[in-house]
């Protein structure tokens, strides 16, 4: 489609112009039903083939290992930051975070709600533009678990590599990478993603986690706050977010149709690497807010001489088709977003539009 916007929305994000296309192709009729998928009962064979098949998908592209569950939950990454020191935090221990910025924080902040939570690292003194060292990071002895998050959408950092935190279980925020590169999921006891930025659109959430995690909640905790509610009911203990979940299942039918997860990281490399390029190369007019070790494939943050600079060129790439440049407003500037699905062409349009903006305006 010639019209297509150049998105590169922090999420809600870009979705792949072929899922879109499948999704409407059979919106009012899926698999000859004479209904949306939207409209069946999720207790029936066709849903809970899609359900399942979703689940397998999963577990053939981020080489999830058996004994691991693989959750499809409501309620945003941002219910897991109560739901994971609910279930996870018992009397006398303690949740150890790595803050990292501002959904670090946030998960930090339920946390403290919940019970007794640390810093076991922090980057803040730095504005959060780096990723703490990983000998920096101090595990206490009395941890139910390390918490991390793999990218922050805001300051544009990501973790290269993960802790090994021995027999504390390793938890994940991945929400803004999940799938953009391979990981092997055995160092971590949990993670958790919301689906709006590379696994589908807003309204699933899912949860990789080990067996021994989920398998007995407390039973002082709600029944929908759980994990043992949904492990044992296969995420269907409840109505589900059943067209989400099917436009997961398309998701990732289409990264396994270009190459799988190692070769969509080699994708988001190529293409990532056109902005940064174009960021280094314009002799400061363009400055990169996170440091150069810690910068995130995903989420690409930085800065212009002024203010005034900086929303001139949002206007102006607004009327040349670009959208969600604009940094989030807790910290200002510019961002791109460059999740799996945006095309390595919207990355080429954004760079030469830098250039020609820099000449422009340098």
């Amino acid at each position: 489609m010639a019209n297509r916007a150049y998105n590169f929305n922090a999420g809600p994000a870009a979705l792949p112009l072929e899922v879109l296309q499948q999704a409407q192709e059979q919106f009012i009729d899926y698999a000859g039903s004479g209904m949306s998928i939207m409209e069946m009962s999720h207790r029936g064979a066709i849903y809970e083939g899609v359900h399942n098949e979703a689940q397998q998908l999963l577990r053939e592209l981020f080489g999830i290992p058996d004994n691991y569950k693989v959750l499809f939950l409501q309620g945003g990454a941002s219910t897991q930051f109560s739901m994971i020191p609910m279930n996870l935090l018992a009397e006398g221990k303690s949740a150890a975070y790595v803050m990292t910025g501002s959904w670090a924080s946030k998960a930090f902040k339920e946390a403290k709600l919940i019970g007794n939570a640390v810093e076991a690292a922090s980057s803040k003194a730095d504005q959060y533009k780096r990723i703490p060292a990983l000998s920096d990071i101090q595990i206490p002895e009395n941890a139910a678990y390390l918490h991390i998050t793999s990218n922050e959408t805001i300051e544009g950092t990501q973790f290269t590599d993960f802790p090994d935190t021995g027999d504390v279980p390793l938890i994940g925020d991945m929400s803004s990478d999940i799938l953009s590169r391979p990981v092997d999921i055995s160092k971590f006891g949990m993670i958790y993603a919301g689906a709006q930025k590379n696994l589908g659109p807003s309204g699933v959430t899912l949860v990789i986690a080990r067996e021994d995690l989920v398998s007995d909640s407390p039973k002082t905790i709600p029944t929908m706050l759980r994990y043992d509610t949904h492990a044992s009911n296969n995420s269907l203990y409840n109505t589900p977010p059943s067209f989400s979940v099917y436009l997961v299942n398309l998701m990732l039918k289409w990264v396994k149709a270009n190459g799988g997860v190692a070769a969509i990281a080699a994708a988001n490399a190529e293409k990532t690497k056109l902005i940064y390029d174009a960021i280094d190369g314009s002799g400061g007019f363009y400055r990169g807010f996170a440091d150069a070790a810690s910068r995130s494939q995903m989420n690409i943050t930085f800065r212009m001489p002024t203010e005034e600079l900086e929303k001139q060129f949002i206007k102006e790439s607004e009327q040349h088709g670009f959208v969600g440049l604009k940094g989030h407003r807790s910290v200002g500037g510019l961002r791109a977003s460059t999740y799996n699905a945006v095309p390595f062409a919207s990355c080429k349009a954004l760079a030469e539009f830098m250039a020609d903006f820099q000449r422009r305006n340098g």
